[in-house]
């Protein structure tokens, strides 16, 4: 199953990843997948793992290595991981408590048609392979007759808009999200899609390294074509590929799609044919569901319209390969052993350098969280959630949400007007911690025993329908979009709000009985990060309802240009992997995040202190407890294949380089006697103050 996020949605720094040396940095090899431990990590009192810490390195030569440099040496990456450290760790830890919830949920009696009944069907139909074995190519066939049966251009587009409303790619994707400059009513999208490789450089690069991905990516096509019973693999496989690279020289870059306001272009669909010729624009939204549409925001509209062009230009015959394979790639995860280990081989291994695939439960557990996380997420927060963590985490916003006030006050760069709007914008903010108050209902969704990929169709269908109900009705601002059970956060401008599911809440981010400077520089930065989304070169272009109308003046936003233009010279100095920096303009947001997070977690911490001194704790003051406390939440191990993956499509710094944001700060050359001389020192002049 797939979800369209908006690309306003500021999703949290939690997915990042990378390997972890010096400027160039050495990759972790892999490991049995019983040497490394799944449980929940072990912490000290006062909350930070002191044996995980390489003192023999000086913090302002390698601060990664001083906090987390012995973990390093002695943590090998599990066979079934790209990347490994606390998030992963904590992954793992959900995962385990979500089987038990969903096999508890089973082995209960539960009525026909209730959420746990459903929980229980879904899950033991995916963990009964031999029925899905038996059934081979059969669960498909359907689809792929339809697919077979395309004549003319009208019945094209009519397989595009039926396989867009069960999550397989095809050239445009709908959605429906809020409008963003009315987000008091749901809007429908149009965005470029289409393509099987994670992102459009993977296309255009042209050095070795992408060549031999885009050799293997042909390869891959024509072998799951091959097992499905196709015509022509190997000649199918790379029109196929022809098809997808033109769709890849046309779409935007992600550093383009960033810039929100270039994303907002509504279109009255009336005039759909006009603009952006070459396609039955009218079949295709009846058929995805948005035929009563008098208007259709489209987020990249150059590409969009080239789409519809390449789609005219392209035979039919080459589409109907290109849909058998969408279809065929979007099953397989879903189908017997050989597609299943084949879509490992290339997705997992050649992407991202993962050697074995994950064990059948943990994909059992992705496959109900996808479905009906938040009917999991209900018995998940009932066992696993106390309220004493819930409370501790709404003073820590409630904390860090008054530092960012005074903060936001006290900046030089930021015009007086602009100032009184940030407060009545942080005013109406709000956090969302732990879980929804309201539980998403699941009554008309239907599983089928024994029908594992008829169960993720309906399932994937029955959310693409929820979306398409919104529209007319008010926005439901209760609404999240994680369940309480994943390890993650995220900043919606749209909403004005941040949110936190439950677990997160945990060691090594949040522990309520650790000591407040750790909690602080773990969850406090990252709680601090996202409030700052809401105030950032992109935050800046919505008010305080959330709507798309930016309150910078003209001054602010060039004053704040020239110092992010230092934010992004510093990260692209970083070179994760030899040949590969990071990118500092598609990685900016989250960079200036990162440092925002930090300076204001850090005044939260001490206005927490009233004024006294901070205790002295197995010999680290409160100011070094803070840092070590923000420096081990990216404890990150990661496979080149991985990491050259995140540079490329992701917008986060990968994990290892994240604590360095800290050599902005003056209180970390105070709290660690760094000097000139040392790696990592910057002179005053050059500390990067934006926050």
């Amino acid at each position: 199953m797939k979800t369209v996020f908006l690309v306003t949605a500021s999703l949290a720094a939690i997915a990042s990843v990378a390997a972890h040396g010096k400027t160039t940095r050495p990759i972790a090899t892999a490991a049995p997948a019983s040497s490394a431990a799944t449980s929940q990590p072990k912490f000290p009192p006062f909350g930070v793992n002191l044996g995980a810490m390489d003192k023999t390195v000086l913090p302002g030569d390698d601060f990664y290595s001083y906090v987390n440099g012995t973990w390093n040496k002695t943590t090998e990456i599990p066979a079934d991981k790209a990347s490994w450290g606390g998030f992963n760790i904590l992954r793992d830890l959900s995962d385990q408590r979500t089987r038990a919830v969903i096999e508890d949920s089973a082995k209960t009696k539960n009525a026909p048609g209730s959420a746990g009944d459903k929980i229980g069907v879904e899950f033991a139909t995916f963990m009964d392979e031999a029925t899905i074995e038996a059934k081979g190519i059969a669960p498909l066939k359907p689809q792929l007759s339809t697919i077979a049966a395309i004549r003319t251009p009208t019945d094209l587009v009519r397989v595009f808009g039926k396989d867009n409303r069960v999550g397989i790619d095809g050239p445009l994707t709908f959605f429906v999200e809020q409008d963003l400059k009315d987000n008091t009513q749901y809007a429908a999208w149009a965005s470029q899609s289409g393509l099987g490789l994670p992102d459009r450089d993977y296309y255009l690069k042209t050095d070795a390294k992408s060549a031999d991905i885009q050799a293997k990516y042909v390869a891959h096509i024509a072998t799951l074509l091959r097992l499905a019973g196709q015509p022509d693999p190997d000649g199918a496989a790379k029109r196929i590929y022809a098809v997808e690279h033109g769709l890849a020289e046309i779409h935007w870059s992600r550093a383009e799609e960033r810039q929100v306001e270039k994303s907002y272009n509504p279109i009255a669909v009336s005039d759909l044919g006009k603009t952006m010729p070459g396609v039955d624009w009218a079949t295709w939204l009846s058929t995805v569901g948005l035929g009563g549409e008098k208007r259709i925001i489209v987020q990249q509209p150059s590409a969009v319209t080239a789409t519809a062009r390449i789609i005219a230009a392209t035979p039919i015959a080459t589409w109907k390969e290109y849909l058998a394979y969408h279809t065929i790639a979007s099953a397989a995860p879903l189908l017997g052993k050989a597609f299943v280990n084949e879509d490992f081989a290339f997705n997992g291994t050649v992407l991202s350098g993962t050697p074995q695939l994950k064990d059948r439960w943990k994909r059992g557990v992705d496959e109900v969280n996808n479905s009906m996380g938040e009917a999991v997420g209900e018995l998940y927060v009932a066992r696993y959630f106390p309220p004493e963590s819930k409370a501790k985490a709404d003073e820590l916003v409630r904390n860090i949400t008054a530092a960012m006030n005074d903060r936001l006050q006290r900046l030089t760069w930021m015009a007086p007007e602009t100032k009184a709007k940030a407060q009545v914008k942080l005013a109406a903010f709000t956090p969302k911690i732990g879980y929804p108050t309201k539980w998403r209902d699941y009554s008309s969704l239907q599983f089928v025993s024994g029908d594992a990929y008829g169960n993720d169709q309906r399932a994937t269908e029955f959310e693409f329908q929820r979306n398409l109900n919104k529209i007319g009705r008010p926005v439901d601002r209760t609404e999240w979009g994680m369940t309480p059970q994943t390890v993650n956060a995220y900043a919606n401008p749209p909403m004005n709000e941040i949110v936190f599911p439950a677990a997160i809440l945990q060691p090594p981010f949040f522990d309520p009985n650790a000591d407040p400077a750790v909690n602080y520089g773990a969850i406090g930065a990252v709680i601090g990060h996202e409030i700052s989304h809401h105030f950032d070169d992109q935050g800046r272009k919505y008010d305080p309802k959330g709507n798309l109308n930016d309150w910078w003046t003209p001054a602010d936003i060039a004053r704040f240009k020239v110092l992010t233009d230092s934010v992004v010279k510093q990260y692209g100095e970083y070179e994760p992997v030899p040949g590969a920096h990071v990118n500092g303009e598609l990685t900016l947001g989250e960079n200036m995040a990162d440092l925002a997070g930090l300076n204001v977690a850090y005044e939260a911490y001490h206005l927490s202190l009233h004024g006294k001194p901070a205790p002295v704790i197995d010999g680290y003051t409160g100011d070094q407890r803070f840092f070590l406390g923000f420096g081990q939440v990216w404890q990150t191990k990661a496979r080149e294949a991985s990491i050259r993956k995140q540079i490329t499509t992701d917008p986060h710094t990968p994990g290892a380089y994240r604590p360095y944001v800290a050599r902005n700060l003056d209180a970390w050359y105070t709290a660690f006697n760094v000097k000139p001389g040392q790696k990592y020192y910057l002179a005053p002049k050059d500390r990067i103050k934006i926050w």
